[in-house]
């Protein structure tokens, strides 16, 4: 008996349900005495409703029967607290997710008191009611489908002439707060997508289509405010707050694309031409398009029009973050702007194809990563990929045979004409159609070749990308990104090159070569074959890859050649590897697009002859050394060694044993401590690098040798990173220096014809291996 007094109290009851709804009837006015009942009573009554909805039909039936709803907005209109203004809209979110019955679903919204609730005027400027307000909305249109929403909305003659939860949520579609924004447009495109004829009508009708218009003109004002944070950005370098601020935007504006997008997808009559229509009228011709309008001259030089509002001075600022970043014209564009930015000389083909023959190495990586997007945008019309000369090959044979295999004449004879025949087909109709919509609806006039064969616009692009390749001034990222697209273009033939482009790049590669060949006696020469090996294997898979190698947003944050000339000297051995690095990454493209242009697959290695056998006579088999190479702590017969001095902290100086050895492609500066108990043999005490060490004797004291001394890696993953962050490291990129100081001037001269000597047998092997890598008929 007694344990069943203090047995506790199931909450999860009819009764309980019962009880608090009573007690809620009873309040007539909500004060800071009866605030906490009114709080707990509404989070209760959601919890047993939910309860339930999945184990007794009771409790909303009870619910319904004493019109509980409508006890919800009375308590709401004798309400002045916000907390309870907040725990009721918290209430109703919780009953409209969790309830799983359709019957249950119906009741919520078959009266007007949802209605109620939405259009009530709640105090905003409380962001904690805002946000519960917004998720309120959210999960009201998570239950949307054909059959309730039809139960939101108020109709005259099968019209709607009032739908209150749209309405009310695009109010809140341009807030401050992301959160909030993501929100309402995730409960838009719920709406969009149950495809009910007459919300899609209402939808589509002013004053709601003003909507759309405000999402294109919020979508131009984060494209100015990323114009205003990447320009100062080419001017110095990047710091870690301003990238994370351009980042963030560039994400701002990636989501919002993605919207607009979402909601054309929706297939909603006329929305898809209205964001169409406002994109071109308020961000596309009157800005972008000016920005990008060049005059060319002799095909070479680039003029900006005044109208674009470009800085001529600084053409390295017209590129964005996805394409080109511009800078941007007022928004009061005159109309005349609009309607003359395309003309005969400045179609966006040949704006796009002059930055890339003539622009700097910002503008090529802008204009690549442009017609880059444009190929892989499915939505994409292949009349427009073929206009802009980036139909890759393969799908323009398809279509052409397929129109053969239907008994299309033109097309069997399309698939066999030469570059030079006129294409009869009809297949850029779509695009005249376009180009005249262009022309009659915003009066912009674009020049277009009526029957051009197809063989002609991917001509000027190919020509175009074989113009950069042979370019110098080029970084070797850029000319990768081109080496992409050219793949993308001609998959898998070599028929499209003509005469002229297999002898540019013969000539091109040739000079990569002799670059090349300078680096086999250059600073890094034993490091050389294997940052052609791991260049090899990464500029294969980037220009066979199915997309580029980088986000288009990584062009926002370009690498400039003298990015770290304030960190590295011009003349240390880490600006030397840093230019090797960068001439095995253009020799290794060259390379492979010779190979890709004569019809040959790319071997998964480059053509490198192996290592040559030790060596019998040798200054490192004289000092006992084997193929491994020498190590701290090493016995060395000293035969060949010269005695010298050094100090590597002043006032303390030491005497070793000097002797420079090469194996294969390594080579070392070796300084043995001998053993006074075993003449002619000595330890490793220092081992450094024979390479880049620049020996030379002192003008005034012909005893003392100089080296440089670089560290025995290259490192490249630093130094191509930020150099602003290499500001700190600064210590760490400085060469080591060494001076030797000799008994006499014969043995000084005797130790630089040892480091020689030595270098050059190390030179030869490198160039030994490389020989037939560097053969221009490989």
């Amino acid at each position: 008996m007694w344990f069943s007094f203090w047995r506790p109290r199931d909450r999860f009851t009819l009764d309980e349900l019962r009880n608090l709804v009573d007690q809620l009837m009873k309040i007539q006015v909500v004060n800071d005495v009866n605030k906490a009942f009114v709080i707990e009573a509404l989070r209760s009554i959601a919890e047993l409703i939910t309860y339930g909805d999945q184990h007794d039909l009771n409790f909303f039936e009870f619910f319904m029967e004493k019109q509980v709803m409508g006890e919800f907005v009375r308590i709401l209109k004798i309400n002045k607290s916000v907390i309870v203004s907040v725990q009721l809209l918290q209430t109703m979110s919780i009953m409209i997710q969790n309830l799983k019955s359709d019957h249950s679903i119906y009741y919520l919204f078959s009266n007007e008191h949802i209605n109620f609730l939405i259009t009530y005027p709640f105090d905003f400027r409380n962001e904690e009611l805002l946000s519960y307000y917004i998720s309120f909305l959210r999960a009201i249109s998570g239950k949307l489908n054909k059959n309730t929403i039809s139960l939101l909305v108020k109709t005259e003659k099968e019209e709607i002439v009032a739908f209150p939860l749209y309405v009310e949520a695009i109010r809140f579609a341009f807030h401050e707060e992301g959160m909030i924004r993501t929100a309402v447009r995730a409960l838009t495109l719920n709406i969009y997508h149950v495809g009910d004829i007459y919300v899609n009508k209402y939808i589509a009708t002013t004053p709601h289509d003003n909507y759309f218009l405000n999402l294109v003109k919020f979508f131009r004002e984060h494209c100015i405010s990323l114009n205003g944070l990447v320009s100062p950005t080419t001017e110095s370098q990047v710091g870690p707050e301003s990238s994370s601020k351009v980042l963030s935007a560039v994400d701002e504006i990636e989501d919002n694309l993605y919207y607009l997008s979402d909601v054309v997808s929706a297939g909603i009559p006329d929305v898809g031409t209205l964001i169409t229509d406002s994109m071109l009228k308020l961000l596309i011709f009157p800005m972008l398009l000016p920005a990008l309008r060049i005059e060319v001259s002799d095909g070479k030089k680039l003029n900006h029009d005044e109208e674009s509002h470009v800085d001529d001075e600084k053409p390295s600022e017209n590129l964005d973050s996805s394409s080109m970043k511009v800078s941007i014209p007022s928004l009061s564009t005159s109309s005349s702007a609009q309607h003359n930015c395309w003309h005969s000389a400045s179609v966006l083909r040949d704006a796009l194809i002059s930055y890339i023959t003539s622009g700097d190495d910002m503008q090529v990586v802008g204009s690549l990563s442009v017609l880059a997007t444009f190929l892989q945008t499915k939505e994409l019309n292949e009349s427009m990929l073929d206009a802009l000369g980036i139909l890759p090959q393969r799908k323009q044979h398809k279509k052409l045979l397929l129109k053969a295999l239907v008994g299309e004449d033109t097309g069997e004879e399309q698939l066999f004409a030469s570059e030079n025949c006129i294409s009869k087909d009809g297949s850029d109709g779509e695009l005249n159609i376009y180009l005249q919509r262009l022309k009659d609806q915003y009066e912009v006039s674009c020049s277009y070749e009526v029957g051009e064969s197809p063989h002609v616009h991917r001509r000027l692009v190919l020509d175009a990308l074989i113009g950069l390749f042979c370019r110098t001034s080029i970084s070797a990222d850029a000319l990768w990104d081109g080496g992409w697209l050219l793949r993308q273009l001609l998959p898998y033939s070599e028929t499209e090159f003509n005469t002229h482009h297999l002898q540019s790049l013969k000539d091109s590669f040739t000079k990569r070569c002799n670059q090349l060949a300078e680096e086999q006696r250059g600073s890094w020469p034993d490091l050389l074959i294997q940052v052609l090996c791991d260049e090899w294997r990464k500029c294969k898979r980037a220009i066979e890859a199915s997309s580029p190698r980088k986000e288009p947003k990584s062009i926002l944050f370009p690498k400039k050649k003298s990015s770290s000339s304030d960190v590295i000297p011009v003349e240390s051995s880490f600006a030397a590897g840093e230019t090797m690095y960068e001439r095995v990454k253009v020799f290794v493209l060259l390379h492979q697009l010779q190979i890709f242009s004569s019809g040959r697959p790319l071997p998964d290695q480059p053509p490198i002859l192996p290592p040559a056998d030790f060596p019998e006579v040798s200054r490192a088999k004289s000092a006992g050394l084997n193929i491994i190479g020498p190590k701290l702590s090493t016995e060395l017969r000293l035969d060949d060694a010269v005695p010298c001095r050094i100090a590597f902290e002043r006032g303390k100086e030491r005497h070793f044993s000097f002797l420079a050895v090469s194996i294969g492609i390594s080579g070392w500066i070796l300084l043995a401590e001998e053993w006074p108990q075993k003449p002619n043999y000595g330890t490793v005490r220092v081992v450094a690098p024979l390479a880049g060490c620049n020996p030379k004797i002192d003008e005034r004291h012909a005893r003392w040798l100089h080296l440089r001394i670089r560290p025995s890696t290259l490192p490249l993953s630093e130094t191509a990173k930020n150099a602003a962050s290499l500001k700190l490291k600064s210590k760490s990129l400085v060469d080591g220096r060494w001076t030797l100081a000799f008994k006499d001037e014969a043995s000084c001269k005797s130790a630089l014809t040892m480091i020689q000597e030595e270098i050059d047998l190390q030179s030869k092997e490198v160039e030994r291996r490389l020989k037939p890598l560097l053969s221009v008929e490989s």
